[in-house]
């Protein structure tokens, strides 16, 4: 073949061209040798055409990240370039989700701090003011205040149609059911009483699990709710006096009341919504104040005025026991267990030991002592129990 044909060829179809007529060697316009050729095609269709460009000053095409770099997966953000570790989320009993385990106890126990003052100063308030419009004040002026704080938010969008008819749900399962049931309770019982059934109330919780979910509870569990449910009877079995004919029944509806509350924390622990605790609480003190307000027309002859004392109190309920207890607690729920939640509230009467030290000065016995100091073994041999099933990592 002639040189001329030869240049002919590779300026019609380029480096093919040069596969083609099987040249030897290969000369780039500067004279530098791009490489030699064995006059073999299928040897010089496996190289690229970009190693014979490279020698001509020509840019070589990007090549693909390498293997091992690692790709965010669907997702991951990564905001600071780093992604999380997997790791740090998975890690059992340690890491980020053994911390978020101990936040969460952190929250649920401020609730029961908060709470703990609830059963006397709703005694106060019912002396005045009948069960049921004692609720819709309560709830209703909590409401107003987180109808407000909740557009506060930062980039706040509401929740969708579904979402709001959940929380609504369990608003009137947590709110307007179960303190329907305990204001009747209390009003009727005692105090101490109200107290003593409340720890009933993780027994309850357990048993719905294992009747809808047939999830047994652990060992570690069930000796944490006994040792908590036995310091309780301890702390309150001194106090317990008569409350009249009408005691059994208060009993009875507070007792009930537990099953409207495991109810209440079953339904959060399964849909666990999307969206923030405070946006949670609103619709649910939303949807529990409606349904108050529509029982409180029942107790329309025994409205009155209301005294600036009972005003004080209504403020109190909405703004410390309604706004500050069900936040904490809903913030608590997404980071463990309904079971173990509801056990921490075995605190309360642990609290209230406190308070009536602090600010009544009254005095405490030695084996209301050793109650408070069972209740806070059995709390945290519940939460050992969510750090080591890894129940921690947030859930939404």
């Amino acid at each position: 073949m002639q040189v001329g044909e030869e240049r002919s060829i590779i300026g019609r179809y380029g480096s093919r061209g040069r596969r083609r007529v099987g040249t030897a060697a290969a000369t780039d316009a500067d004279g530098v040798a791009v490489g030699e050729k064995a006059g073999e095609a299928g040897e010089a269709g496996a190289r690229d055409g970009a190693e014979k460009k490279a020698g001509r000053g020509d840019v070589p095409r990007q090549q693909p990240p390498a293997v091992s770099e690692r790709q965010p997966r669907s997702g991951e953000t990564e905001p600071d370039g780093e992604a999380e570790p997997e790791g740090e989320r998975t890690a059992s009993g340690g890491g980020i989700a053994g911390r978020h385990v101990w936040w969460g106890a952190a929250a649920v126990a401020a609730a029961a701090l908060a709470w703990s003052t609830s059963f006397s100063v709703t005694k106060l308030a019912l002396e005045r003011t009948p069960p049921l419009t004692v609720g819709a004040l309560r709830f209703g002026l909590a409401a107003l205040l987180l109808a407000v704080a909740v557009r506060l938010q930062r980039r706040w969008r509401p929740p969708s149609v579904r979402e709001r008819l959940e929380m609504a749900l369990a608003g009137l399962l947590g709110i307007t059911l179960y303190f329907t049931l305990e204001n009747f309770g209390v009003d009727l019982a005692t105090a101490s009483d109200a107290t003593l059934i409340v720890a009933s109330y993780p027994a309850l919780t357990f048993a719905l699990e294992f009747a809808l979910f047939r999830q047994r509870p652990a060992p570690l569990a069930l000796l944490g709710m006994a040792l908590a449910v036995g310091g309780v009877v301890l702390i309150v079995r001194d106090n317990a006096d008569a409350a009249g004919s009408q005691r059994l029944l208060g009993d009875l509806l507070l007792a009930l009341g537990g099953l409207a509350w495991a109810a209440y924390n079953l339904l959060l622990a399964a849909r666990r919504p999307r969206m923030s605790a405070l946006t949670a609480t609103y619709y649910q003190t939303f949807g529990g104040a409606v349904a108050f307000a529509a029982l409180a027309l029942t107790e329309y002859r025994d409205w009155g005025g209301l005294a600036p004392v009972d005003i004080g109190l209504m403020a109190y309920l909405a703004g410390v026991c309604s706004i500050g207890g069900f936040l904490c607690y809903n913030k608590g729920l997404r980071s463990i267990s309904s079971s173990t939640a509801v056990t921490i509230l075995n605190t309360i009467p642990v609290f209230g030991l406190v308070s009536a030290v602090v600010v009544a000065g009254e005095s405490v016995t030695r084996i209301q002592l050793i109650g408070g100091a069972v209740v806070v073994l059995g709390v945290v041999l519940s939460l050992r129990r969510d750090v080591s099933r890894d129940d921690g990592a947030p859930k939404t």
